[in-house]
């Protein structure tokens, strides 16, 4: 069984990590480059960092944080937020970054994934979905920031971004982000069995139980999380341990 990750999220607004509950009422969590370096020290496997007002402003990712991130960390760095062409991927993956991370922009030109995923390979396309439960049980992909819902259903979106090139997907369940109460573990799943490529799950993690029932409950290959790293509720290591303990596959 292929080791499972633990992902601390960087989301970034104004230059400053920000953390809300589904996606709102957002609060200040520190400096992006401390916190990453903090991260890469306590054993994350990998960090993402979103920035999260780049698609709603209509500006680039902040290429100068990406730059100092890059140049503190020794792990995998995954960068999102108004990116929306060869040119803009080339950029970060100059400046750094590992992988980059594509939501609205996918919605809106589902092409860009397959021609991404052609000129720098699979293995740096992630496709961020960002879903919430609407009426007739149906989940539905939100672009902007989860600003906007779309026509689209998740679980075939994740199929066809798939298919289309993607090589890993980032869940956010919009239901869950913030509250601390599990992740969304059937979607997660349903999704996680359906999928040739890895899924990483995002939204509502509160304990340590949580990743355990995402890795093996929710099939997920990666557990996502902000508020309960950022503010010192549970350490990285710390969660390591216990999931070995537990039977998970972890990188100590």
């Amino acid at each position: 069984m292929l080791t499972k990750r633990i992902i601390p999220c960087l989301d970034i607004k104004n230059g400053r990590t920000v953390k809300g509950t589904n996606f709102v009422n957002l609060r200040d969590a520190g400096d992006a480059v401390e916190l990453a370096a903090i991260y890469a020290k306590e054993g994350a496997d990998e960090l993402v960092f979103l920035d999260i007002t780049a698609t709603v402003e209509g500006r680039k990712t902040l290429l100068d944080l990406v730059k100092k991130v890059a140049h503190t960390i020794n792990i995998p760095f995954t960068v999102g937020g108004g990116i929306g062409s060869v040119a803009d991927v080339s950029a970060l993956l100059n400046a750094g970054a590992d992988k980059i991370s594509i939501n609205s922009s996918a919605v809106k030109n589902p092409d860009l994934i397959s021609e991404l995923a052609q000129e720098f390979g699979s293995q740096c396309i992630v496709v961020a979905i960002d879903t919430r439960h609407v009426e007739m049980k149906k989940h539905i992909v939100h672009t902007h920031g989860g600003r906007t819902p779309t026509e689209l259903e998740t679980i075939s979106w994740a199929k066809e971004v798939e298919d289309r090139g993607a090589g890993e997907i980032l869940l956010t369940s919009m239901d869950a982000d913030g509250t601390k109460d599990g992740f969304a573990l059937e979607l997660t799943a349903t999704i996680s069995e359906n999928a040739g490529i890895p899924i990483i799950a995002s939204g509502g993690a509160g304990n340590m139980d949580h990743f355990q029932e995402v890795f093996t409950t929710g099939k997920a290959d990666a557990g996502l999380a902000a508020s309960i790293f950022h503010f010192k509720e549970i350490g990285i290591i710390d969660l390591k341990t216990y999931l070995t303990e537990k039977g998970i596959p972890m990188r100590l």
